[in-house]
C-alpha cells in the first residue's frame, strides 16, 4: 500500500527562493548537464579500470585514489540529490519503489544473463578452451545468486581466464546494491517523516562521518560500516545539497574552490572524510549551470556504460587487447561500451521506464527524471 499523498510543502520544507544565484533557481530540470556528467563519470570508470586490466597501476597514492573512488562518488552524490527529489515530488512508496526497480534491476538482470550465456562461452572460445565441467551450472548459479545486487559471485567456472585479472566478470557490479541501500534509506526516512526535519539528513551525514573515521583511523574493518559509510556520505551530501539548494549559491569561483578541496584532500587517506560535500556540491552546481542544449542529452547510456564496461574490457583482455597498453586499450573499451549500453538504453532501460509514472513536472526524457 502507497503512502498517502502529502502537501509538496510539507515534505519538501526547503526555505522559499530569495535570491537568483541559488541552486534552486539556477537549475533547470530540463537543461542541465546531469545525464552529461553521470556519463563522463562511467567512462572514467571504464578509464580507471583499464590500468588494472592491463596489468598496471597508479603509484602515486592520491591520483590513485581520485581516479578508483571519485567518478563512482559523483554518482551516488548526483543520486542523493535527484531521490530525494523524487520522493519530495511523490511521496507514495509504490510509485517510489516502482520508478527505482525499474530503472535499476532491468537492465542489470539482462547484463547478468548476457555474462552468462554469451560473454563467457565467447571467452572459451576466444582462448580455445573446452567447455569445463559445470559450467553451465556455474552459469546459472552467477545469474540467480548476483540478481538481488548483492554480487556473491564473479567468476563463471573460473572464467575469464588469461587476464591480468582472472576469475571476475564484472568488479562494477557491488556497488549497485549500495546504491539500493540508499534509496530504501530514503523511502525509510520519507515515510516515518524525517526527511521534512532539519536534522535527519544532517544527523545521516555525521553519523556516516562517524563511520568513515573509524574505518581509516579507527581500526574499524567491518565490511558494511566500510563501505556503508564511504558510499553513505556522498549520497547524503548530495540530499543535504537538495535540501538547502534554495539557500546555496552557485558561482563559479565556489565551484573552482570546491575542486581544490577534492584534490587536496586525495592526499588523506580516506578523500570523502573532507570531500564528500564539496564533491556533491562541486558536480550538482556544475551540471546546473551548463545549460547548452548539446550537454543536455537524452540518451542516457551512463548506466549501461557502467554495467557493461567491466565484462566487456575482460573480453578483449582475452582476445589479447590487454598487450596494447592503457590508453589503446581504454579506446577500445570505450568504444565497444558505448556501442553495446547504447543497445540497453534502447532496448531495454528505455522501455522499461514507460511503465514509471508520469510526472506533471519532468517528462520521461527529461536528464532529471530518466533518474529521479
Amino acid at each position: 500500500m502507497s503512502a498517502p499523498a502529502r502537501d509538496h510543502a510539507a515534505v519538501d520544507p526547503a526555505p522559499a527562493l530569495n535570491r537568483a544565484d541559488v541552486l534552486g533557481a539556477v537549475l533547470d530540470p530540463r537543461r542541465n548537464a546531469y545525464n552529461l556528467i553521470r556519463l563522463v563519470m562511467a567512462s572514467a570508470v571504464v578509464i580507471w579500470h583499464s590500468v588494472p586490466l592491463t596489468g598496471h597501476d597508479i603509484g602515486f597514492e592520491p591520483a590513485r585514489q581520485l581516479a578508483s573512488r571519485l567518478p563512482v562518488d559523483v554518482f551516488f552524490a548526483i543520486s542523493g540529490y535527484l531521490i530525494v527529489m523524487s520522493w519530495s515530488r511523490t511521496p507514495q512508496v509504490v510509485a517510489f519503489l516502482r520508478a527505482r526497480v525499474l530503472r535499476i534491476f532491468p537492465a542489470f538482470w539482462v547484463c547478468l544473463v548476457l555474462t552468462a550465456a554469451v560473454f563467457a562461452p565467447v571467452s572459451l572460445l576466444i582462448r580455445g578452451v573446452p567447455v569445463p565441467d559445470g559450467f553451465v551450472g556455474d552459469a546459472v548459479s552467477y545469474v540467480v545468486r548476483n540478481s538481488l545486487l548483492r554480487v556473491w559471485q564473479y567468476d563463471i567456472a573460473g572464467t575469464p581466464l588469461g587476464t591480468p585479472v582472472e576469475g571476475a566478470w564484472n568488479g562494477s557490479l557491488w556497488t549497485l546494491g549500495w546504491e539500493f541501500a540508499c534509496y530504501l534509506g530514503v523511502l525509510l526516512l520519507g515515510v516515518v517523516g524525517l526527511l521534512r526535519s532539519r536534522w535527519a539528513l544532517p544527523a545521516a551525514y555525521v553519523l556516516c562521518t562517524v563511520g568513515v573515521a573509524a574505518s581509516t583511523y579507527g581500526g574499524v574493518h567491518n565490511w558494511y560500516v566500510t563501505n556503508g559509510s564511504r558510499f553513505g556520505i556522498v549520497f547524503v551530501a548530495g540530499a543535504l545539497v537538495y535540501r538547502w539548494r534554495n539557500s546555496i549559491p552557485v558561482r563559479p569561483w565556489l565551484l573552482v574552490l570546491a575542486a581544490a578541496i577534492v584534490l587536496a584532500s586525495s592526499a588523506l587517506p580516506d578523500y570523502g572524510l573532507v570531500a564528500a560535500l564539496p564533491l556533491a556540491y562541486l558536480a550538482l552546481g556544475a551540471g546546473a549551470l551548463v545549460k547548452h542544449p548539446r550537454a543536455s542529452i537524452r540518451t542516457d547510456i551512463s548506466y549501461g556504460t557502467y554495467i557493461y564496461g567491466f565484462p566487456l574490457q575482460q573480453l578483449l583482455a582475452t582476445a589479447g587487447a590487454a598487450a596494447w597498453g592503457v590508453p589503446l586499450f581504454a579506446l577500445a573499451s570505450l568504444a565497444a561500451t558505448f556501442a553495446v549500453a547504447t543497445l540497453s538504453w534502447h532496448l531495454v532501460e528505455r522501455p522499461t521506464m514507460k511503465f514509471k509514472r508520469r510526472r506533471p513536472v519532468a517528462g520521461p526524457t527529461d536528464p532529471v527524471a530518466t533518474v529521479a
